[in-house]
C-alpha cells in the first residue's frame, strides 16, 4: 500500500542574503551624526534672533518628513538588495505502509483484575485497550482493524486510515457481547480473510489472549498455517500472569466489590507454535509494563517507511521594495525642491 499526500507546510518570508540586513544599523548612526553636524547654511545672520520665529513650526515639520522619506528610502533599498523572498514549501510524503489486523480476546477470563494503571487495579481488558490505543495512535500511516473474539469472532472495524473512528470503536468493546469461550482458531481465520486480498507488502495480525483454545470450529494451527501461505505474518500476546488471580464476582452489602481467586487455563505453548508458523514472535505480558513493551516491541520491529521529498517555490520581493524606495527618494526631492526648498 502506498500513501502519497502532498501537504503545504506552510507560506514562509526569507532573505537570500540576510547579511545584508546589517547594513540597516548605519542608518540610526547616519541620522545621529547629521542631528549634531546639521546642514549647509543657506544664509548667515549675525544673531539667530532675528528669524527664530519665523516659520518655527513649518520648518521642523518639514525637515523631519523630508528626513524621514530619505531614510526610509535608504532602509527599502538595503532590503531590497538583501532580496526579500516569499515561498510556499511543499512536503511529499511516501509512505509503505503495513496492513494490520489486532485480534483481541474478551472472553470471561479477560475481567481478571491483574494490572494496575498508575496506582488503580485494572481488569486485563482495560489494560489491553490502554496500550491498544497507543499502538494505534503510533502508526498513522498503516490501515488497522480490530477483530474481538470470545466463543466466537465479530469484526469491530475493517481496515481503515481513520483512527479516530477506530479508537472511538475500540472503547466500545466490552466483555459479554458474545457467548462465552476462546476461539483462537475462528479469530485467526476472520483476521486472515480480512488481509487476504488486500494489496499491502506488509500484513500483519496481532493477536492476544489469556486463555486455551476452547470453542470455534477452525484450529488455531490451521489458521496459522493459511496465513503464512498468504504471506501474513503473526505475533502473538500471552496477557495476564500465572496462578491464582482476583476475578470481581459482585458486591457485598456495602456495595464493595467482592473478588474470588480463579485459575484459569492458558495454553502458552500453543501461542509460542503460531507465532513460529506466522514467521513473528510470541510475547508473554505477565503486568501493565510488560505490556507496554511488548506492543513497543511490535512497533518497533514493523516500522513503516516513509520517504519525504521536499520542494519550495519562491517569489522575489525586490522589486516592490526597490519600487518603494525609488518612490520615497522622488518624493523627497520634489519636496525638497518645491514646497520645503531651503534658501539657497
Amino acid at each position: 500500500m502506498s500513501i502519497t499526500p502532498l501537504i503545504a507546510v506552510g507560506t514562509t518570508f526569507s532573505f537570500a542574503h540576510p547579511w545584508l540586513l546589517l547594513l540597516l544599523l548605519v542608518l540610526p548612526v547616519l541620522a545621529l551624526l547629521r542631528g549634531k553636524i546639521g546642514g549647509t547654511p543657506g544664509i548667515l545672520f549675525s544673531s539667530t534672533k532675528l528669524v527664530m520665529a519665523v516659520g518655527k513650526r513649518r520648518r521642523s515639520r518639514a525637515g523631519a518628513v523630508l528626513a524621514s522619506l530619505l531614510y526610509g528610502a535608504m532602509a527599502c533599498l538595503i532590503v531590497a538588495l538583501a532580496r526579500p523572498q516569499l515561498g510556499r514549501t511543499l512536503e511529499r510524503i511516501q509512505a509503505s505502509g503495513v496492513d494490520i489486523m489486532l485480534v483481541l480476546d474478551v472472553s470471561g477470563s479477560m475481567m481478571a483484575e491483574d494490572y494496575t494503571i498508575g496506582s488503580s487495579r485494572v481488569n486485563r481488558i482495560d489494560a489491553v485497550k490502554r496500550v491498544t490505543q497507543q499502538f494505534i495512535e503510533a502508526r498513522p500511516n498503516d490501515r488497522i482493524g480490530i477483530i474481538a473474539f470470545a466463543g466466537r469472532p465479530y469484526l469491530v472495524s475493517p481496515l481503515t486510515l481513520d483512527h479516530e473512528w477506530l479508537i472511538r470503536n475500540l472503547d466500545r468493546v466490552q466483555l459479554g457481547l458474545v457467548e462465552d469461550g476462546t476461539a483462537i482458531g475462528s479469530a485467526l481465520a476472520s483476521a486472515v480473510s480480512r488481509l487476504k486480498d488486500r494489496d499491502s507488502k506488509t500484513k500483519l495480525i496481532v493477536l492476544l489472549t489469556d486463555g486455551a483454545n476452547n470453542a470455534g470450529k477452525v484450529l488455531p494451527l490451521t489458521s496459522a498455517e493459511a496465513a503464512k501461505a498468504l504471506g501474513m505474518k503473526i505475533y502473538t500476546v500471552g496477557a495476564g500472569s500465572d496462578g491464582p488471580v482476583p476475578v470481581p464476582v459482585g458486591k457485598d452489602m456495602f456495595g464493595k466489590t467482592v473478588y474470588r481467586k480463579m485459575v484459569f487455563d492458558f495454553d502458552e505453548k500453543l501461542l509460542d507454535q503460531i507465532a513460529k508458523i506466522g514467521d513473528g514472535k510470541y510475547f508473554r505480558a505477565a503486568d501493565t509494563d510488560t505490556m507496554d513493551k511488548t506492543f513497543r516491541e511490535i512497533d518497533r520491529m514493523e516500522k513503516t517507511k516513509i520517504e519525504v521529498e521536499k520542494s519550495a517555490d519562491y517569489r522575489d520581493l525586490f522589486p516592490l521594495f526597490l519600487a518603494l524606495g525609488v518612490i520615497l527618494l522622488g518624493a523627497e526631492a520634489v519636496l525638497s525642491q518645491t514646497l520645503w526648498r531651503r534658501l539657497p
